[in-house]
């Protein structure tokens, strides 16, 4: 549906830091990176751009990410905590979304809401 998300960030080596350790789990890896940008999805393919900004405007976006099986969930809460990320769910099955809903949810260094989610 989209070929691209794009974030602003505030602090661009903590956001690097954050994503890398988070999406890590999830098969998504750095693909692009300079001063002022860094670009992460399956390698050679980024999906998700982060652009240092002074006017970052904080906290507002929800960006959810698919994982393959509910361990990859668990490692990428764990991941993000151990990269400066903040709990805001820990991994779990949602059943007021569905009953295979399992999921986990953190906050960025800028206070974005990451999620990963499997749907099995």
């Amino acid at each position: 549906m989209y070929d691209h998300i794009g974030l602003k960030v505030k602090n661009l080596d903590a956001s690097v830091r954050f994503y890398g350790a988070a999406l890590q789990s999830l098969g998504l890896v750095l693909c692009s990176r300079d001063d002022s940008s860094a670009g992460f999805g399956p390698p050679g393919e980024p999906a998700l751009w982060l652009y240092q900004s002074k006017d970052a405007a904080g906290a507002g976006a929800h960006v959810a990410f698919r994982a393959s099986e509910r361990a990859a969930v668990d490692r990428f809460h764990q991941g993000g905590l151990d990269a400066g990320g903040r709990d805001h769910g820990r991994p779990g099955v949602r059943a007021d979304y569905s009953p295979s809903y399992y999921a986990a949810f953190l906050l960025d260094p800028d206070g974005n809401n990451v999620e990963a989610v499997c749907l099995r």
